[in-house]
């Protein structure tokens, strides 16, 4: 099935009998025998609630069991990171370790990537490039730095601005470092123990409802079973999901999308959200595509583990959480473990971006 746009959507009484006698023929009854009337009934055990299947502790980005984590790890706040992806820039260094990752549509069509980092920490991530305007309000809700390596001045005076704390390269923050193996721009590579060390932000609120277990989700329950999810943004963006009875592996262009050591991107959970893309303007710098997120709602599809839904979705604010609903408004239950959030502008740009989900 194919499927492009979402269009928004007496407890029984005892009768005792006494037989009618004289009192010439009644019979007295052997002392050893009990009144049927009065006879003790016997009852079923009243049984136990069920467990509750949800574990007391999680990790906030990701619903998975943290029973026995380390309280210092659970204590680590959300780095959200700027990941290149252009195709100069893969294969990336530790992607698969973040817990939640926005794609986002920016010039000539390229994207570039959001990943959040928290309950998986590596030694080093990369590559790291700019910021863009709507990154702020990508990332805002998750309450930790933003860490890049610069950007137009005005982006970055708004996004300090606007009570966004940042971590910049080109400003000589701690933990950045370029590999000799990459040519420039492509060789930016970041320490997390070091950014971790910059920053005083707590961990991270719970961002999305998670299912326990995941097939009793109502997106499962109420969803449609999917095995392929097909994204065109442009030319030089299609990425794609396949689902192999466990994860969504992910596909660029066609080919696996796999990080520096081999491994192959995956997601538990894919969330496709339709976005507006405005142009800022030019004064001050050269003007970029802006996804507008920030006081902004539309439609989208959420996939979790093999089935997927319909939903609406909002953001009220900067610093406010993704809301994400079915249609009868109940909130979104996803699969615990990694997502990935697609921005796929349904308007603001001209190269017609499309979904299939199958």
């Amino acid at each position: 099935m194919k499927t492009r746009r979402l269009t928004p959507f007496a407890a029984a009484a005892g009768v005792v009998l006494l037989a009618a006698c004289s009192a010439s023929n009644v019979e007295e009854a052997p002392a050893t025998t009990a009144s049927a009337s009065t006879a003790p009934v016997e009852r079923s055990a009243v049984p136990s609630p069920p467990e509750n299947p949800a574990p007391d502790t999680v990790w906030p980005l990701t619903g998975v069991d943290a029973e026995g984590a380390d309280e210092d790890a659970l204590a680590i706040p959300a780095l959200s990171i700027k990941i290149e992806n252009s195709a100069a820039a893969r294969p990336q260094q530790n992607l698969v370790n973040a817990d939640v990752v926005f794609e986002e549509y920016v010039e000539s069509g390229i994207s570039r990537l959001v990943a959040i980092y928290q309950s998986d920490i590596p030694e080093t991530v990369g590559n790291i490039r700019s910021m863009r305007p709507m990154d702020k309000n990508i990332m805002g809700s998750f309450e930790g730095p933003l860490i890049y390596s610069g950007a137009q001045s005005r982006f970055v005076n708004d996004t300090i601005n606007s009570g966004q704390e940042s971590i910049i390269d080109d400003r000589g923050d701690a933990g950045f470092y370029r590999v000799s193996n990459r040519a420039a721009p492509h060789n930016l590579y970041g320490t997390m123990a070091d950014f971790i060390a910059q920053t005083d932000a707590d961990a991270p609120p719970q961002q999305f409802e998670y299912a326990y277990p995941y097939e009793e989700s109502n997106v499962v329950t109420g969803g449609t079973t999917a095995s392929a999810i097909d994204i065109y943004m442009s030319q030089y963006s299609a990425p794609s999901w396949d689902w192999d009875g466990d994860v969504w592996q992910r596909f660029e262009g066609g080919s696996p999308h796999s990080q520096d050591d081999g491994t192959q991107l995956y997601a538990d959970n894919v969330v496709v959200l339709w976005v507006d893309v405005e142009y800022t303007s030019s004064s001050g710098g050269s003007s970029v595509p802006e996804t507008m997120l920030a006081g902004r709602d539309g439609t989208g599809y959420v996939a979790a583990g093999d089935s997927y839904v319909e939903i609406t979705w909002s953001k009220a604010g900067q610093f406010d959480p993704y809301v994400l609903e079915k249609g009868d408004g109940e909130v979104v239950q996803l699969k615990p473990g990694k997502t990935w959030v697609e921005l796929v502008p349904q308007s603001g740009v001209a190269t017609n971006p499309t979904v299939d989900i199958s």
